[in-house]
């Protein structure tokens, strides 16, 4: 991949919004490639497509860009925090880049994947309302917390200016891809089990130390009262999908990160 955005395509152009999604825009076509089949080029949706900013030919995977310069930070502002939440919802919801790039000299940050199975609602946070002096008063816009999404789904591409190797790109996309059959509710349980994992600073871990989340577990879950049965079985179900190992009875090794 070239680290630097190619600014002569911004002559053109006199908006700063419109030249970052030129230059970026552009960048991601002539560098990127599908993490889901390898196919080595993305082509851009002519017409604007409302939900995603490319596809791949091959596969038929979408993704959207977001953009921005300076650091990656926790929370990426988006637009109408309704029309997120419909988009989450959606069976056309597409996997989505974020780029970070640094406006001085036009080099790439950070290019992060998150795939399409780890944008659940909850991770859309809900801004203020405009002013009533505002141009649009009332209008409602919303934040991505990427914190809310397990490590095991930010799939960087380029991490602090440097290339992530495409077979590891390609297998940390595949490790999750179970995740796109469970319901919502099912994958909520996964992801949340897999956000306590990641807060247990060890490669190995124990059941004791996951049972220390069963009271924030049973504050979501209020109408669940077997909150350390669901615990075990979300950590078998992560077994059987290779995310973590079974060392001894109730001890665990992760397989990710």
């Amino acid at each position: 991949m070239n680290l630097r955005i190619d600014i002569s395509l911004a002559k053109n152009y006199k908006s700063s919004t419109q030249i970052a999604r030129v230059l970026t825009e552009n960048w991601v076509q002539k560098n990127s490639y599908c993490p889901n089949c390898g196919n080595e080029s993305l082509s851009n949706y002519k017409n604007n497509k409302p939900v995603a900013d490319f596809f791949c030919s091959s596969c038929d995977e979408d993704y959207e860009l977001k953009s921005k310069n300076g650091k990656l930070g926790t929370k990426i502002v988006d637009g109408a925090y309704d029309s997120m939440i419909n988009r989450v919802s959606s069976i056309q919801n597409p996997n989505f880049f974020f780029l970070t790039y640094n406006k001085k000299n036009w080099d790439i940050c950070d290019f992060l994947l998150i795939p399409k199975h780890f944008f659940v609602p909850e991770i859309i946070e809900k801004r203020k309302p405009l002013s009533v002096s505002a141009k649009r008063a009332g209008w409602i816009g919303c934040n991505i917390n990427l914190s809310k999404i397990p490590s095991i789904g930010r799939v960087f591409l380029i991490k602090h200016s440097k290339e992530i190797d495409k077979v590891t790109v390609l297998h940390k996309w595949k490790e999750t891809l179970f995740l796109r059959k469970k319901v919502s509710e099912k994958k909520g349980w996964l992801l949340d089990i897999l956000n306590c994992i990641d807060k247990i600073p060890n490669l190995d871990f124990n059941l004791q130390e996951l049972y220390q989340f069963e009271d924030m577990l049973s504050y979501k879950y209020p109408s669940n009262k077997f909150i350390k049965d669901k615990i075990r079985q979300q950590l078998q179900l992560l077994r059987d999908n290779g995310i973590i190992e079974f060392k001894t009875k109730g001890n665990y090794r992760k397989l990710f990160g």
